[in-house]
């Protein structure tokens, strides 16, 4: 089985509302007798580890989802393999071709077989348009669209197909004492709800946004509300929770936003994401943001969030 490691050595400036995606496809039979047509993909190079041959896996009969495949041993790790043209319910073709792209994120490492890889490409979020259920088959899984000219490139949330997988569970969170407003920003209708749930679990009022634009928009309201009737920002809000990776707005732009905003700037921010790698931590604190962590500790949120408007530590 050979492998190719993904090391594009392209390091990108904080705060500059880019990214880069490893650029896929996955064939699709529309019609019985014509060639496949290819339905291209995008995702985060860095939730990428390598991109290995396909590993002929047949799917086992207690599979918890149709689109599991089984697991293979890679390095030291049981990988299991996603058929990811069964998650988006695309009728793709099966060929000796086809590869996986193995990834790690939010402390998991999965394989997801698709019909192959084309390239790796520099985006600016300001650039990708919010998904459209008349081009995406599976809305919940795609945080936008790239336009290429004579093809569009979807943006898969990685997040909310593991979700699927590994299911939370109830666990004991802070409760805090005040009913403190916390701006949440996040792309994921299925992270949304989560966060949404533990805050309000929580004692919070959530105030929810869909990405780093709408939420900014959002706190200029409140600094222009507040400026109004003399009365401080956080009789508003009183703290940014927000995803990293978002259309239109990153949560790295957002963060430089407020912190470079002599009113806003009080506010603390606190940032996730499924990679919190050491070079994204080091772009995270260069933007200002307070604190961040990964998506798997989501219910930890209310304990800092507390600590952090109170005056704690962070």
């Amino acid at each position: 089985m050979s492998s190719n490691a993904i090391d594009t050595g392209i390091l990108l400036e904080s705060g500059t509302n880019e990214l880069e995606i490893l650029e896929f496809y996955i064939n699709e039979i529309r019609n019985e007798g014509e060639e496949p047509v290819p339905n291209f993909f995008g995702i985060n190079v860095a939730k990428v580890m390598q991109v290995i041959e396909t590993p002929a896996l047949e799917p086992p009969e207690s599979a918890p989802h149709p689109s599991f495949m089984g697991t293979i041993p890679l390095r030291e790790l049981i990988l299991p393999v996603l058929d990811l043209s069964v998650w988006l319910e695309i009728d793709m073709p099966k060929t000796e071709r086809d590869i996986v792209i193995v990834t790690e994120f939010s402390k998991s490492v999965i394989g997801f077989l698709v019909s192959g890889v084309t390239e790796i490409h520099r985006v600016g979020w300001g650039k990708v348009i919010p998904p459209s259920s008349i081009i995406s088959k599976n809305t919940d899984a795609i945080v936008g669209l790239i336009d290429k000219g004579d093809y569009f490139v979807q943006l898969l949330d990685l997040e909310t197909i593991l979700a699927q997988f590994t299911p939370d569970g109830e666990t004991e969170m802070a409760i805090s004492e005040k009913r403190y407003k916390i701006l949440v920003a996040d792309d994921s209708a299925t992270i949304r709800m989560m966060v949404e749930k533990n805050l309000t679990k929580a004692n919070f009022e959530p105030l929810i946004t869909n990405n780093g634009e709408e939420a900014l928009k959002t706190l200029l309201k409140f600094k222009a509300k507040a400026e109004a009737e003399g009365k401080d920002i956080t009789e508003y809000v009183d703290l940014i929770v927000s995803d990293i990776e978002m259309p239109l707005m990153d949560g790295f732009s957002l963060t430089k936003n407020i912190k470079t905003d002599p009113v806003l700037q009080k506010l603390p921010v606190i940032l996730y994401s499924s990679i919190i790698t050491k070079e994204l931590r080091h772009k995270g604190e260069s933007v200002g943001a307070n604190l961040q962590i990964s998506k798997p500790d989501l219910q930890t949120i209310p304990k800092k969030a507390i600590e952090l408007i109170e005056g704690g530590t962070d």
